[in-house]
């Protein structure tokens, strides 16, 4: 028993450097296209760790944030609110602070100002997927064009030995596989973020879209009351 243990142990802990040197083996089969590929993977996932860390703080919880705004725009009035959107980080609170500030010049001035700021928010929560997006194109491209290069060598290999048997063309069948193998899964790694990011934009927009209305919807409240206090 302690015997299997042991042999158990020593499986776990080579294994990972078994795999790590499996895999470095494998690039450097592939050929000088693994290089460009391995930039543009590298090129986007730190753009994806990035993007990540700021979506994540671009989110917050829209509804309490709105029972705030509403709630000091009923006991301070619109400065009171606009303290609480400072005080806030995201892109929401952005957006409700420009209409706030505008909100004495009528209703139509915050909510064109609403409406103008949720517009640069918005390219602001889409800035890098453009980067993201070329990486997931141009990996598959490298990928492929690896592999037409490999069955190039594969060709000349051919022509060099006048034989056509596998030891001769396997070299350059292995670069152009595995060119494409490692191109398609960096492809398909970023894809996944790509897809997370823009429904987690989506989903910002829609809250910053549906709290806008209710905010404006607010601010009409209490410019008829007031109408109606002045009266």
């Amino acid at each position: 028993m302690l015997l299997n243990t042991l042999v158990l142990i020593q499986d776990l802990t080579t294994q990972p450097t078994y795999d790590m040197n499996w895999l470095i083996s494998k690039f450097n089969e592939g050929g000088l296209f693994m290089w460009p590929i391995l930039f543009f993977f590298i090129l986007g996932l730190a753009v994806c760790l990035a993007k990540l860390w700021a979506l994540n703080r671009a989110s917050i919880n829209t509804r309490k944030f709105l029972v705030e705004v509403k709630t000091a725009l009923d006991q301070g009035g619109v400065k009171a609110a606009e303290e609480v959107c400072a005080n806030t980080r995201g892109p929401i609170a952005s957006v409700f602070q420009a209409g706030l500030l505008r909100a004495e010049e009528g209703i139509d001035a915050a909510e064109k100002a609403i409406v103008a700021y949720g517009q640069i928010e918005m390219s602001f929560l889409e800035r890098g997927l453009i980067i993201i997006s070329t990486c997931i194109s141009i990996a598959p491209m490298l990928g492929f064009t690896g592999t037409v290069q490999g069955m190039v060598d594969a060709f000349d290999a051919i022509k060099a030995a006048n034989d056509i048997s596998p030891g001769v063309v396997a070299g350059g069948i292995a670069v152009a596989l595995l060119t494409t193998l490692f191109g398609l899964v960096v492809a398909m790694i970023l894809q996944i973020f790509y897809n997370y990011f823009v429904s987690k934009i989506d989903r910002i927009v829609m809250d910053m879209e549906e709290s806008s209305i209710e905010l404006i919807d607010s601010l009409v409240l209490i410019q008829r009351g007031k109408k109606a206090s002045g009266n």
